[in-house]
This record gives structure tokens, C-alpha cells and sequence, in this order.
């Protein structure tokens, strides 16, 4: 089943209590949360506090997606503030990826991880059988708005091909018209920031991703 998850990197910050109440009402699996560090993105966003001020104004899954450097630093923080899900990268950890993934995955969470456009699959190599999902950045982390890679899509086949039931999410530049070719690489849970936030009919365009597995 195809899972949508709304980045509120491209919501209206002013009004986010707002703006997660409109992501489950348009009937969005969950609320994609973009962390940057500025260290490794060049960007700064939410911290936990932001985390744990919007918890009460939904029930909706909290997809929380660490771009930082030492995850495992602050995972713990996002987690108590009322993370269900982190998503770490392979490349903010190296050597220690097996190590950050079973230490998160001890807190009772769902565990992701994502790589870059540039990074190969393969680097999940070791810690694959403990995933609960992967993330394949479609565009390069750090900012919204960007436009969709589309080779990236090629890792997307690989890792269906083996993994038939894991979770595999895709994140940057997807609209109605890149979402099609995501799902069609086998892509089943999809981030969209600007193209919910800035839709007419959040609701209508949530149903049309759904309907593109019956097609």
C-alpha cells in the first residue's frame, strides 16, 4: 500500500499546529520532520522543542528524518519530544552505522535509513535486515523545493527487487507527475512538501497518489 508522509519543511511555520491537523485531515500516513544541523546541510530547522509542541495537535505517525552529523546524539531527545519513526543518513555515521542503528532501534521506534544521491545502496549492506525502512533522497538534502533526480530511481529498483516488503520511501521534488515514476520503480511510501502544502485539495491529491497502485 502507498503511505504518504508530509514534509513540513514547506509548511507555513506561523501556523504548524495548523498545518499538521491538515495533514491528517487529508489522510496523510504521516508527518515527514526535515532536522538539519547546519553541519551536515547547509541548513538549520526543527528541533526537538518544535517536535513536541506539535505532538498534540495530531495523532498522525511523526516521520522524523535526521539530517545531522552524530545522529545517535540526538535521536533520543526527538524520540521523548514524540518521535514514532527516525530516519538516519549511512553517510552521517561511517564506520558505526550497524552500531547507530541498533542503539535508535532499542528505543521502541521504527528505524530508517536514507543516502544521498550519490551514495550507492549498497553502503545499507550491513544493516538492511534490521531496517524497518530506506529512504532514497530524490533530490540532495538540505533544502525543499528542488528539482527530482531522476537516476536516483535506479537504487529504488534494486532495493525492491531484493527487499519485496520493506519500506521504501522517496523524498524530493515529487509532484503528480514524478510520483508516478517513484511508484512504478517501487517506491511505496512518498514524501511531498511543497506539492501538498501547496495544493488546492490536499485531500484529492492524497486519493490520486493512492489510486496510481491500482493502475
Amino acid at each position: 500500500m502507498i503511505k504518504i508522509s508530509a514534509s513540513l519543511l514547506a509548511a507555513d511555520f506561523a501556523r504548524l499546529g495548523e498545518e499538521v491537523r491538515l495533514v491528517e485531515k487529508a489522510g496523510c500516513d504521516m508527518v515527514h520532520i526535515d532536522v538539519m544541523d547546519g553541519h551536515f546541510v547547509p541548513n538549520i530547522t526543527m528541533g526537538p522543542m518544535i517536535v513536541k509542541a506539535i505532538r498534540p495537535h495530531t495523532g498522525t505517525f511523526f516521520d522524523v528524518h535526521l539530517m545531522i552529523s552524530e545522529p545517535e546524539r540526538y535521536a533520543g531527545a526527538y524520540i521523548k519530544a514524540g518521535a514514532d519513526g527516525i530516519t538516519l543518513h549511512a553517510e552521517s555515521c561511517g564506520d558505526h552505522l550497524r552500531e547507530v542503528v541498533e542503539e535508535i532501534k532499542a528505543q521502541n521506534v521504527r528505524v530508517g535509513c536514507a543516502i544521498s544521491p550519490d551514495t550507492p545502496w549498497t553502503v545499507l549492506d550491513p544493516v538492511l535486515p534490521l531496517l524497518d525502512m530506506v529512504l532514497v533522497m530524490t533530490v540532495y538534502p538540505g533544502f525543499g523545493g528542488q528539482n527530482f533526480i531522476e537516476p536516483t530511481l535506479q537504487k529504488v529498483w534494486a532495493l525492491r527487487r531484493l527487499y519485496p516488503e520493506l519500506d521504501i520511501q522517496v523524498d524530493g521534488g515529487l509532484n503528480e507527475e514524478t510520483v508516478g515514476e517513484a511508484v512504478r520503480a517501487g517506491a511505496n511510501v512518498i514524501v511531498m512538501g511543497t506539492a501538498f502544502f501547496g495544493s488546492k485539495d490536499p485531500r484529492e491529491l492524497v486519493k490520486s497518489i493512492r489510486e496510481m497502485e491500482r493502475r
